[in-house]
């Protein structure tokens, strides 16, 4: 793969990642401990009434999946740029042979290539 285009992924790879964290901050915090985490914010309502906490519970328990998918998104980006700056990238986690560009330029975090993702899909 040449520079070029790797700085293109590097570049789509970084945009993703601030927009991911735009969107988790929008109803968690960071969590420095595990490295990564993210904690949905729990409603603190002091003298509401039971119906509007019972939204903001319901609120929270719906977030709850949300945050557990954009954060496996982020972590899917950050570990394939970690993969640029060890120069690693493009290989198969697998089979070890290398990604075709067509499938990074179409899905950047690919961890394997399209044979070994047929066998890891569930």
């Amino acid at each position: 793969m040449n520079k070029q285009t790797l700085a293109q992924i590097h570049k789509s790879l970084a945009e993703r990642k601030s927009q991911l964290e735009r969107e988790l901050s929008s109803f968690a915090t960071k969590d420095s401990k595990p490295e990564g985490d993210w904690d949905t914010k729990y409603p603190s309502i002091p003298g509401a009434n039971l119906e509007d906490s019972a939204g903001e519970v319901e609120e929270y328990s719906t977030n709850l999946p949300i945050e557990y998918s954009l954060e496996t998104q982020l972590k899917q980006i950050n570990k394939a740029i970690q993969k640029i700056q060890d120069e690693s990238y493009g290989t198969c986690e697998d089979c070890k042979q290398g990604i075709s560009q067509e499938r990074l330029l179409a899905n950047p975090e690919a961890e394997y290539c399209q044979e070994c993702a047929a066998k890891h899909s569930f």
